[in-house]
């Protein structure tokens, strides 16, 4: 009698559950209803100006569905939602699937989104990943779903989904097969229908092999969702494709990648109102400089080698205002849409070391202060040990000076340093600069072993061109709505981070790395471009067994260029040319028309000319001077203090 009364509670409890949340649900519903209708054909629009407000990018126009192959449509409900017409925002069943699958392998292996939640998802151009965000897209889903029928929400799903770089089903059509998206066979449809999952890994001219799995895998949805025959199914595996998808390259190969870094700093901006997908359509304004993203563009195809797996990436810059005024995420973006200026971080070797002799300025070390370059081992405690090698192993097996260490690229002495001013020194005036990458205070962190990204190291150098301002390099200068309203203009706050004398003083130490006076028993790192540079510039290189990094600035521009592969496997010591072969043209063609724009020497700086090696004061023997730059007062004397006498955990090899 008791359980039986139990039981009854149970059910009412249960009855009482299922109706409010069927009142909830269709309260929820007919809320929406009341809500404003969207205008699906314009929102989430993007349209991309230039730095002169010329249109470089963006959306492109409408397509009905019925100008859209319907191989393409049955593909995309086979693969992405084949209960579309069933459900009315959330596909609950395959949401439990989903949760059961992913609970039962301890890792996220399905997912449950219906193509209407993908829909509301573009719209916000997957902006944050909050629980707040998420729940608004819900409510974007509830929305579409009760203002538009089930065709135009795939409608406007298929004209905004994004195609390997190329959004909409038109524009994919066109780029791919040079075709309306009408026009499509089934062979064509179920690849680009692939595409969205993974754009970069399904683009069939990145790799074919992942798109014709993913194709299969879309045929035979179709088969068993009856779209289509099994016969059909073989006859499109079989079909031979010919890829368009050059068109891009009759334009700039790098553009898009540009592009895709504006999408990404919108994605983090805080400043966007959340309902920005109900203005209709927003205009971007950037720095982009058509003639640096074209002088970019071309000497990365006249440089980079053919046939190659070898990768680049390059930032251009404005270093006064941290304007990104040009980007190359990769070689060619229609083959990779992978975006290595800012999406990828490498090992930065010796580009760190401007970092290190910027501390050790402001510690009382000058140009000249020297260490001895020899083959050194470096005891700790445990009787750890750590033994760095100079490039090539060459050694100047003397005390060279701080300004010959920088030119040279010298491992040990950089060691030296970094040890003498402590580990966490280093680590601190790079968070000063704005490195936000994790570092750890290591011996080899002073030659560059943790990963940086590229547009963190242009951050850096960025400080040290505009001599001494943290200036955080951006794209996006304003947004306005459609009608030409302000939704956001950048606001320049330059905050005096580094000492000018001294940021003087180590820029000078940067323009000798391509100087002739300190060829001796080593070669500067850049001497090979000094025949291919007119101007003065600071320029810094660094090289690990997978990367080849140059940076390097006048008061005008900073550009970094990087070259690698992306498995990280060893890269060849001759691929470090190409970097900075691009890194020269770059700079010398952009700034063609400039006057060779060099800092003015502050008040309390003295130049005093020296023997480059030693650093010591040039007398009428000295073979070799140059001119090497002080703060008044520590200008060399006789007697330098003995530095290496200070380091008791270093042991010389014999």
């Amino acid at each position: 009698m008791l359980n039986l009364k139990r039981l009854k509670k149970l059910t009412k409890f249960i009855l009482f559950i299922f109706a409010f949340l069927s009142f909830f649900y269709v309260g929820i519903y007919f809320y929406a209803w009341l809500s404003p209708k969207l205008e699906i054909n314009r929102v989430g629009k993007l349209y991309f100006y230039d730095k002169d407000n010329n249109m470089f990018g963006g959306s492109q126009d409408w397509v009905s569905l019925n100008n859209i192959s319907p191989h393409l449509i049955n593909a995309t409900l086979a693969i992405e939602d084949k209960h579309f017409y069933k459900h009315h925002g959330f596909d609950y069943l395959r949401i439990l699937k989903s949760l059961y699958v992913n609970f039962k392998n301890k890792e996220k292996l399905q997912g449950a989104s219906t193509i209407t939640q993908q829909y509301a998802k573009n719209l916000f151009l997957d902006f944050g990943k909050t629980w707040g965000r998420k729940i608004e897209e819900a409510w974007l889903t509830i929305r579409l779903e009760t203002h538009y029928s089930k065709n135009k929400i795939l409608e406007g799903y298929l004209n905004t989904i994004n195609y390997g770089g190329v959004f909409g089903i038109e524009s994919a059509a066109k780029h791919y097969f040079n075709k309306p998206a009408k026009d499509l066979t089934l062979a064509e449809a179920t690849i680009l229908a692939g595409i969205p999952k993974a754009p970069t890994y399904y683009s069939p001219i990145n790799n074919e092999e992942n798109a014709k799995e993913r194709q299969k895998l879309i045929l035979e949805a179709m088969v068993k969702n009856n779209y289509i025959t099994e016969e059909e199914k073989e006859k499109a595996l079989q079909e031979e494709l010919v890829y368009a998808g050059l068109e891009e390259q009759k334009k700039l190969s790098t553009l898009m990648y540009y592009q895709d870094a504006v999408i990404h700093e919108l994605q983090n901006m805080d400043q966007i109102p959340p309902s920005f997908f109900e203005t209709g359509g927003l205009k971007i304004y950037t720095n982009l400089d058509m003639k640096a993203q074209t002088i970019m563009d071309e000497s990365i195809k006249k440089h980079m080698p053919n046939n190659s797996e070898l990768q680049i990436a390059s930032i251009a810059m404005e270093p006064t205002t941290g304007k990104v005024i040009a980007l190359a995420g990769g070689i060619d973006y229609s083959k990779s849409q992978f975006n290595r200026a800012i999406s990828a971080k490498r090992q930065v070797g010796s580009t760190i070391k401007p970092l290190l002799y910027y501390a050790a300025l402001e510690n009382g070390f000058t140009a000249s202060t020297s260490f001895i370059s020899e083959k050194t081992t470096f005891v700790f405690s445990e009787n750890k040990t750590y033994s760095p090698k100079n490039f090539a192993d060459i050694y100047g097996n003397q005390p060279i000076s701080m300004a010959a260490a920088l030119t040279y690229s010298d491992n040990i002495y950089a060691v030296k340093t970094h040890l003498f001013l402590g580990e966490k020194t280093l680590i601190e005036v790079a968070k000063r600069v704005g490195i936000k990458s994790e570092l750890e205070p290591v011996p080899s962190l002073a030659l560059g072993s943790e990963e940086i990204s590229l547009l963190e190291m242009m951050q850096v150098y960025g400080t040290f061109a505009n001599e001494g301002y943290k200036v955080k390099p951006y794209f996006i200068e304003k947004i306005e709505d459609i009608n030409g309203n302000a939704i956001y203009k950048h606001n320049d706050i330059k905050e005096n981070i580094l000492n000018k004398s001294l940021v003087f003083i180590l820029n000078e130490m940067m323009s000798n790395c391509y100087a002739s006076e300190f060829i001796d028993y080593n070669y500067p790192t850049c001497i090979s471009l000094a025949p291919r540079i007119s101007k003065k510039y600071a320029i810094k290189t660094g090289s690990t067994n997978t990367d080849h990094i140059i940076l390097g600035f006048n008061k005008d521009l900073v550009v970094g260029v990087w070259t690698g592969y992306d498995d990280n496997r060893i890269s060849e010591g001759e691929n470090n040319v190409y970097s900075k072969y691009v890194w020269a043209e770059v700079m010398e063609n952009y700034l063609e028309d400039h006057d060779d724009n060099w800092y003015e020497m502050p008040k309390n700086v003295v130049g005093v000319l020296v023997d480059p090696i030693s650093g010591k004061l040039a007398t009428d023997e000295t073979k070799k001077k140059k001119i090497f730059y002080y703060i008044k007062g520590t200008e060399p004397y006789d007697k330098e203090p003995d530095l290496d006498d200070l380091i008791p955990t270093v042991k010389t090899e014999e």
